[in-house]
C-alpha cells in the first residue's frame, strides 16, 4: 500500500515537473521568436503624430482627366472594375506640368508613368571636382531622406544614421570602391552607381514596382565653385530615359548650385501613389531651367522671438525646395542679442532673452552648413546703428565707455520706432572695433562671399540730437555706414565685398554711399517715390516691398497705442501678383539693377508654433516669381487657375515633409480643381 502511494506521489511530481518544464520551455520560446523578430525588424521611429497620415487616404474617391482638369468621382472596389486613380497621379499627368517653381523654358513630360521604390534609387557622381562630389553626395542623401519620408518609410533614426555614415564613408571618395587602390581625382570623376538605397541592407531586396532602378546621374564638370555669389550658375538640365526596367534621370550642370535645384525639381517629378504604396514617376522627361532673378530671398527676425536651429533648418529645406537662395538671417535687434560671440561674449551675456535662447558659433556654422546642402546662402545681419539696444549696455563697466545710446528711453516714440529703444554711439571707436570683430566671426562661420547685409534701417535722429546737436546729423549716419563698411573690409582681409547691402530709409536718398558697392534693399512702399529715386541715383536693389512682401501683416496691432501693425494681410495671390519691374515701366538699364527680392516675417507677433504657417506657402510664391516671373496676361489682381492647381499641390508636398504650411482654400476645392476659382 505505501508503495503504491510512493508511486502515486513520484508520478505527481515527475507530471508537475514535465508540466513546469514545458512551460518554461514555451515561454523561453515566445520570448525568443520575440526577440528574434525585434532584432530582425528595424524599431519603428518614434515622431510626433507617427500613425497620422500628413496626406489622408481617399479610397472612396478616384480621379478623371477631363480637359486638362482632374474630376473627383466616387469609387466602389467591389463595383467598379477600373483601377482606382489618386488624386496626385491624375493632378501629376493631367494638364501642364506640376512644378513649383514653374521651369523658365519650355518643359516635357510623358503620360506614361512607372511605379517604384525609394530603394530603387541609385546616384551616380560624374565630376572631377572632389569637393562638388562630397557637397552633391550630401545633397542626394538628403533627397533619398526626404523621398523616404514621401513614401511613408517610418524606420529606425538609428537605422537612417548607420546607414548616412555608411554612405558617408564608402561614398564620399568613389576610389574606396576601386579595389583599394590610389586613385586621382581624373581617374575617379564619374563614380560607380551609388545605392540611394545604401539602405537596402535594411529594406531587403524588394521589387514590387515596375522598375528595377531608377539611377540618377548628377553630372558637374565646369566649375569647382562651392562659396556662394550673386554670379553662381544656376541652370540645369534634367532628362529622363527608360529602357529594360531602368529609368537614367539625368542631371547636368555648370556648378553644384544648379545641380542642387535640378534635384528638387526632380522630387517633384516624383510623387506617392497611396493606392500602390509605391513612388511614381515619368518615363520621360527633358526640363531646360535658369532663375531669372539672382537674389531670391527669405528673412527671418530672431530677435523679438527666438527660433531654434531645427526650425531654422526646417524653413531652409523647404527654401531649398522651392529653389529660394538666400537666408537673411536678422539675428538681433534692440530686443535681445542670442548670437555669443567669441570675442564678445557680453552681448548675449546682457541681451538674451534666457541662456537656452541663443545661438553658439557652432549653432550658426550647423545652419550654414545645412543650408547650402539646399542651395541656400546664410546671409547673418547685426542691425546698425539702430535696433542697437539689450545687449549694448555694458561698456562702462569694461572701461569702453557707452556703446549704444538711448538704450530702454522713455518715453519710447520719440527716440525709436517700437519699444525698446537704443542706438550705437557713432563716436565711439570701441563701438567699431566690436562691430569688426562680430563682421569676422560672420564671414569665417558663413564662408567667403561677394555680399554682406550692414542695416542700417529706421535710423532716429532724435536720439543722436541728444548727444550730438551741434553736428550734421544725416552726415553722422552717412558717416557710420561708410566706417563700418571700412571695418567689414578689414574683417574680410582687407579685401572690399562686391555687394555691401543696407537697409532703405531717408537717409539712402542722401547720396553718400557708392553707388557701385552699396545695395539698397528697399522696404517701403512699392508706389513710393524712393524706388525711382534709388534706381536713378544708380544703386543696385533688393525689393522687399511692405504692400506685397511683408508676411507679418495683417494679424492686428500688439499695442495698445500707436500703430503697431500693417494691414491687410498679404495673401498669396498679393505675393504672387507683385511685379514691381513690370508697374514701374523699367528700361532694360534699370531692369539690370534689381538683383531680386525678399520676403520679410518680423515676429512681434510670431513665434517657433506659427512660423511653419506665417512663411509657407507664401514664401512659395515669392520664389515663382522671382525664379520664372511667369507672363502675366490676366488682371492684376487675378490668379491663373493653373496657378492655384500647382501652389496647391506644393502646398500638400510640404505637409507631406512636415511643414504646417498654411491652408489655401476648402479641402473641397484641393479635390476639385477649378470648380472654386
Amino acid at each position: 500500500m505505501s508503495l503504491a502511494v510512493s508511486l502515486r506521489r513520484a508520478l505527481l511530481v515527475l507530471l508537475s515537473g514535465a508540466i513546469f518544464i514545458l512551460t518554461v520551455l514555451y515561454w523561453n520560446q515566445g520570448v525568443i521568436k520575440t526577440q528574434a523578430y525585434s532584432e530582425a525588424q528595424p524599431r519603428p521611429h518614434v515622431q510626433r503624430d507617427r500613425n497620422i497620415d500628413p496626406i489622408p487616404l481617399e479610397k472612396s474617391w478616384t480621379y478623371k482627366c477631363d480637359h486638362d482638369r482632374c474630376v473627383r468621382v466616387n469609387y466602389h472596389k467591389n463595383e467598379d472594375n477600373a483601377k482606382r486613380v489618386s488624386f496626385i497621379s491624375c493632378s501629376m499627368t493631367c494638364g501642364d506640368i506640376n512644378i513649383w517653381p514653374h521651369p523658365t523654358s519650355k518643359s516635357l513630360v510623358s503620360a506614361h508613368t512607372l511605379r517604384f521604390s525609394v530603394e530603387d534609387v541609385h546616384l551616380r557622381l560624374d565630376s572631377p571636382h572632389r569637393d562638388v562630389r562630397k557637397q552633391l553626395k550630401l545633397a542626394f542623401d538628403w533627397f533619398i531622406k526626404e523621398l523616404r519620408q514621401i513614401q511613408r518609410l517610418d524606420y529606425a533614426s538609428h537605422t537612417d544614421d548607420i546607414a548616412m555614415a555608411a554612405a558617408a564613408s564608402s561614398v564620399s571618395e568613389p576610389s574606396s570602391r576601386l579595389g583599394g587602390l590610389h586613385k586621382t581625382d581624373s581617374d575617379v570623376a564619374e563614380s560607380p552607381p551609388l545605392a540611394g538605397s545604401l539602405f537596402s541592407a535594411t529594406f531587403g531586396s524588394h521589387r514590387a514596382g515596375d522598375l528595377d532602378s531608377l539611377q540618377v546621374k548628377l553630372s558637374v564638370h565646369e566649375s569647382d565653385q562651392l562659396n556662394f555669389n550673386l554670379d553662381n550658375d544656376e541652370s540645369y538640365k534634367l532628362s529622363t530615359t527608360y529602357e529594360h526596367r531602368r529609368i537614367l534621370v539625368h542631371i547636368s550642370a555648370q556648378t553644384f548650385f544648379g545641380a542642387r535645384h535640378g534635384l528638387s525639381t526632380l522630387q517633384q517629378l516624383i510623387w506617392y501613389d497611396d493606392e500602390e504604396r509605391l513612388l511614381r514617376t515619368y518615363v520621360s522627361s527633358l526640363i531646360n531651367d535658369e532663375p531669372k532673378f539672382r537674389y531670391r530671398g527669405l528673412m527671418l527676425d530672431t530677435s523679438r522671438h527666438f527660433f531654434s536651429v531645427d526650425a531654422i533648418k526646417r524653413t531652409i529645406s523647404a527654401m531649398g525646395l522651392a529653389k529660394l537662395n538666400r537666408f537673411h538671417w536678422h539675428i538681433t535687434d534692440a530686443q535681445s542679442f542670442p548670437y555669443i560671440s567669441r570675442h564678445y561674449p557680453e552681448l548675449a551675456e546682457h541681451g538674451a532673452y534666457s541662456e537656452s535662447e541663443t545661438y553658439s558659433e557652432q549653432d550658426v556654422r550647423e545652419v550654414t552648413e545645412f543650408a547650402k546642402i539646399f542651395g541656400v546662402q546664410v546671409l547673418l545681419e547685426i542691425d546698425a546703428p539702430a535696433h542697437a539696444g539689450n545687449g549694448w549696455d555694458w561698456g562702462p563697466k569694461r572701461g569702453l565707455g557707452e556703446l549704444s545710446l538711448c538704450i530702454n528711453q522713455q518715453p519710447w516714440s520719440f527716440y525709436c520706432g517700437e519699444p525698446p529703444c537704443g542706438q550705437l554711439n557713432p563716436k565711439n571707436n570701441h563701438t567699431y572695433l566690436i562691430l569688426q570683430r562680430l563682421y569676422e566671426e560672420f564671414l569665417k562661420l558663413t564662408g567667403p562671399t561677394d555680399i554682406f547685409h550692414l542695416g542700417g534701417d529706421e535710423v532716429n535722429l532724435d536720439c543722436w540730437a541728444q548727444y550730438f546737436n551741434d553736428t550734421d546729423l544725416r552726415g553722422l549716419w552717412c558717416d557710420f555706414m561708410l566706417q563700418s563698411n571700412a571695418r567689414l573690409k578689414l574683417a574680410n582681409g582687407n579685401e572690399a565685398l562686391r555687394h555691401v547691402v543696407v537697409w532703405s530709409s531717408a537717409l539712402t536718398n542722401t547720396k553718400c554711399l557708392p553707388n557701385s558697392q552699396f545695395v539698397v534693399q528697399v522696404w517701403g512702399g512699392s508706389t513710393w517715390q524712393e524706388n525711382y529715386d534709388l534706381l536713378d541715383n544708380g544703386y543696385n536693389v533688393i525689393f522687399s516691398h511692405v504692400d506685397a512682401w511683408y508676411l507679418d501683416c495683417g494679424f492686428g496691432s500688439w499695442r495698445a497705442t500707436g500703430d503697431a501693425a500693417c494691414s491687410p494681410y498679404r495673401t498669396w495671390q498679393n505675393v504672387y501678383k507683385h511685379r514691381p519691374w513690370e508697374r514701374m515701366r523699367l528700361d532694360t538699364k534699370r531692369r539690370k539693377q534689381v538683383l531680386g527680392g525678399e520676403a520679410c516675417l518680423w515676429t512681434e507677433q510670431v513665434d517657433e508654433n506659427q512660423l511653419d504657417n506665417r512663411l509657407w506657402p507664401r514664401a512659395a510664391a515669392l520664389a515663382e516669381r522671382l525664379w520664372s516671373d511667369p507672363n502675366d496676361d490676366h488682371d492684376f489682381d487675378i490668379v491663373p487657375p493653373e496657378v492655384f492647381r500647382r501652389i496647391s499641390l506644393f502646398r500638400n508636398r510640404l505637409v507631406e515633409l512636415g511643414i504646417k504650411a498654411e491652408a489655401l482654400f476648402p479641402k473641397y476645392c484641393v479635390q476639385n480643381p477649378g470648380e472654386c476659382i
